[in-house]
């Protein structure tokens, strides 16, 4: 398996804690955001993954460029430690605060949407900042609202072990406070994520522990 990879990129991010839930091994090839004009357009990486964007995972004949897609493929693939419930609606529940974050709030908050925001439209970094935290502050709003009203809420974002909506909940609360987003404002998202980064799958996630982190 081989994973591309950069430290501080979401959507990877989510992929490295799934793959240290189920145990698995990986190479990481690291893809540098912003070296060189960012290594993800460069020719070799487009052969890999035309959308240029990370991360993109590799397994035998397989090449996957999607995070959600990516981790689906590991459950099916080795399901023996499972990152989804076993009943319909507790998959559908997981799913569904996974795309919360995954398409409410991780898209419009990316880099290449913050790029722009600052190069082609000339907003301030200031500027910049209000915008994220405005996005990711009304996205952890409707976030805190499911977690408090999911009767199979457990200590995880869904029951009593880490699922798919766990994987993306910690790295999303990882940026926000890159950008100081008071997360304590939210207690469910800061309980859960307290609770999954003591996790040792978590931790060697964790973009400081990456061959790459700067």
């Amino acid at each position: 398996m081989k994973l591309y990879t950069y430290f501080r990129s979401s959507a990877a991010y989510r992929v490295r804690i799934a793959l240290n839930l189920k145990g698995l091994t990986y190479q990481a090839v690291p893809v540098h955001l912003l070296k060189n004009g960012g290594e993800q357009h460069q020719e070799e990486y487009r052969r890999i993954n035309p959308s240029g964007l990370l991360p993109a995972f590799q397994d035998d004949w397989i090449t996957l460029t999607q995070s959600m897609a990516i981790i689906e493929y590991l459950e099916e693939s080795h399901p023996e430690v499972p990152l989804l419930p076993g009943d319909a609606p507790g998959r559908a529940r997981v799913r569904e605060l996974a795309q919360i974050i995954g398409c409410d709030i991780h898209p419009i908050n990316n880099l290449r949407v913050l790029g722009y925001l600052v190069k082609q439209l000339g907003l301030s970094e200031q500027a910049k900042g209000e915008w994220y935290r405005h996005w990711v502050i009304e996205g952890f709003k409707s976030l805190e609202a499911h977690l408090a009203r999911d009767p199979g809420a457990g200590p995880f974002c869904h029951g009593d072990r880490p699922t798919i909506a766990d994987c993306y909940l910690v790295p999303q609360v990882f940026n926000a406070q890159r950008f100081d987003v008071d997360v304590s404002a939210f207690p469910n998202i800061a309980r859960i994520n307290a609770l999954c980064t003591d996790l040792p799958a978590f931790k060697d996630a964790h973009p400081s522990r990456q061959p790459d982190a700067e």
